[in-house]
C-alpha cells in the first residue's frame, strides 16, 4: 500500500440535513461473494437524498457488473471505472465528486484501495462487508457491524468506531440463477448427508475433529465437502487421511472440486441435508446460499467478528435454535437435526420463504437503517465530531498520558496499536499443504460458481 499526503480540509457543505453523496469503492462488482451483499444498497438507496457514486476496480467485468452499472446510472448515480488508476488519482476523483461518505468494501484483501483511503479524500470514511476485522487505518472513521457479530462487550481490537445496524450488518440478494429447492436427499437416500462448501482454509483440523464426532453419532451419515483445491489429488488424499486419523472412514466422504456455473453450484446444495459451518472463521456467502437452497446450517458463536457472522445470519432469519455456544452444543444440535428426517424435510421446504421474508433479505428496510446510520455519521461530522481525527490525535499522545474511554452505545477502542488476528491459519498450517498444485489457488468467486480468471485473496467472504 502506497501512502500519500492526507487531505485535511474539504469543500463539502456542513449542512446536517442536506442530500448526501455516498461513494462505494470495491473490486468486487462482479459475480463474487461480496456482490451478493452490495446489490441492495445499489438498488434501494433513496438516490434523491443519498446519491450513489460507484468506484469500480473490477479486473474483468461480467454480466453482473453491467447490471449493477445500469441500475446505478438509471437511478441517477455515477459509475467510475478505476482499475489500473493510481490511488492518488482515485483520491482526486473522490474529491472532485464531492463524496460526503466514502465506503470501502474490501479491507485487506486483493485489489483494495486502502492507499486511497489513507489519503482521506472524503470527510467521513467507512469500512464494510468485505473484511471481518479492523483495517488498522486511522483515517477510517467507522466500521459497520451489528450487535451479534460484534457484541458491545467485544474484546476484538479495532481503530474504527463500530456502528451497529438494527438487524444484521448484511443484506443478502440471492442469485437469480439459483433454481428451485430440491427435496431433502435423506428421504430417498435413507441416510443423512452433512456438508460444507466453505473455503478449505477455514476447515481446520479442529473443525474436522468436531465434524467427525457428528458423523460418528449419526449412523450411516455421510459428509460432502466442495472447494476448488479438491481438483488436486494430493490435497484430496491429505484431507481424507486427516479424517481417517480422526476415526472417519474415507468411504463416507465425498469431495467435490470447483463447479464452474453458478446455477450448478447452487443446485449442488441438493446433495446435502444439513450444512455445517466452520469456526473460528464462519462462512458468510456459503451460509446464505445454503439457507436459500433450503439447507439448514448449524453454526457456533465465538469471541470475534469472524466467528460470529453465522450467529448474525441465522438469528436474523429466526433460526436461533441452530446457534451453538460451544463444540458440544454444536455437535448436539447437528445430531438432533439429523434425528428427525420428516422435520428436516418440512424445514427445508419452508426455509427459503422464511429467509426471503426476514430482515436478511429485506433490502428496502435494510437501507433505511443504513441511511439512518449514514445520516448520524454526517451530523456528527457537521459538529466536528470525527472519530478518525480523535484517533490520530491520540496517536500523538504518549501512552502513559492516554486515558481509557468507556464504551457507551458504540464501541470506541482507544488502543489502535495492537490488532488481534481473527483468521484461520493458512492452508499449509491447517494440514493441507497445497505444494505446487496451481489449481489450488482458490478464489471465492470460483468457490461460488464463477470462474473469471481473477487473482483474488482468500480473506474475502465465503
Amino acid at each position: 500500500m502506497r501512502l500519500f499526503p492526507q487531505y485535511t480540509s474539504w469543500e463539502n457543505i456542513k449542512d446536517p440535513e442536506r442530500p448526501l453523496v455516498i461513494g462505494y469503492v470495491s473490486p468486487d462488482y462482479f459475480t463474487h461473494s461480496v456482490s451478493y451483499f452490495i446489490e441492495a444498497p445499489l438498488i434501494y438507496h433513496d438516490y434523491a437524498n443519498y446519491k450513489v457514486v460507484v468506484y469500480s476496480a473490477v479486473v474483468k467485468a461480467d454480466a453482473k457488473t453491467s447490471r449493477f452499472r445500469d441500475r446505478v446510472l438509471k437511478h441517477g448515480g455515477a459509475w467510475r471505472d478505476i482499475y489500473g488508476i493510481d490511488e492518488k488519482k482515485v483520491a482526486s476523483m473522490v474529491r472532485d465528486d464531492k463524496i460526503d461518505i466514502l465506503v470501502e468494501l474490501t479491507g485487506h484483501t486483493a485489489n483494495n484501495k486502502l492507499g486511497m483511503m489513507a489519503c482521506r479524500p472524503a470527510p467521513v470514511q467507512v469500512t464494510w462487508i468485505g473484511y471481518p476485522n479492523t483495517t488498522g487505518l486511522p483515517t477510517i472513521d467507522y466500521r459497520i457491524s451489528d450487535a451479534l457479530a460484534d457484541p458491545v462487550d467485544t474484546v476484538q481490537k479495532h481503530v474504527e468506531e463500530l456502528v451497529r445496524l438494527p438487524n444484521s450488518f448484511l443484506c443478502y440478494t440471492p442469485s437469480p440463477e439459483a433454481g428451485p429447492v430440491a427435496p431433502t436427499p435423506a428421504l430417498s437416500n435413507g441416510f443423512v448427508t452433512f456438508g460444507s462448501f466453505n473455503n478449505l482454509a477455514k476447515i481446520t483440523p479442529k473443525v474436522l475433529q468436531v465434524w467427525a464426532r457428528i458423523l460418528s453419532a449419526v449412523p450411516n451419515s455421510r459428509l460432502i465437502v466442495k472447494c476448488k483445491p479438491f481438483c488436486c489429488d494430493s490435497v484430496r488424499q491429505q484431507f481424507l487421511t486427516t479424517l481417517e486419523k480422526l476415526g472417519l472412514e474415507s468411504l463416507r466422504v465425498d469431495l467435490l472440486p470447483l463447479i464452474l456455473l453458478n446455477h450448478d453450484h447452487m443446485q449442488a446444495y441438493s446433495l446435502m441435508d444439513i450444512s455445517l459451518d466452520t469456526f473460528p472463521y464462519a462462512g458468510t456467502t456459503t451460509t446464505c446460499e445454503s439457507l436459500y437452497m433450503g439447507v439448514p446450517c448449524v453454526t457456533m458463536g465465538g469471541s470475534v467478528h469472524a466467528h460470529n457472522v453465522g450467529v448474525s445470519l441465522l438469528k436474523t432469519v429466526g433460526l436461533n435454535n441452530l446457534v451453538a455456544t460451544n463444540e458440544d452444543e454444536y455437535v448436539d444440535l447437528a445430531v438432533k437435526l439429523a434425528s428427525d428426517v420428516t422435520a428436516l424435510s418440512n424445514l427445508r421446504m419452508r426455509l427459503r420463504n422464511l429467509m426471503s421474508k426476514s430482515p436478511l433479505c429485506d433490502g428496502s428496510k435494510f437501507i433505511r437503517g443504513l441511511e439512518s446510520a449514514y445520516r448520524k455519521m454526517w451530523r456528527r461530522y457537521c459538529k466536528d465530531d470525527v472519530p478518525s481525527l480523535k484517533q490520530m490525535e491520540l496517536a500523538q499522545v504518549p501512552p502513559q498520558q492516554q486515558q481509557v474511554v468507556p464504551e457507551e452505545i458504540a464501541v470506541r477502542i482507544t488502543e489502535p496499536k495492537k490488532v488481534i488476528s481473527t483468521f484461520a491459519a493458512p492452508i499449509k498450517a491447517n494440514g493441507f499443504y497445497l505444494g505446487q498444485c496451481s489449481s489450488a489457488k482458490t478464489s471465492n468467486a470460483e468457490e461460488n460458481g464463477a470462474l473469471l480468471n481473477q487473482s483474488r485473496n482468500s480473506g474475502k467472504l465465503s
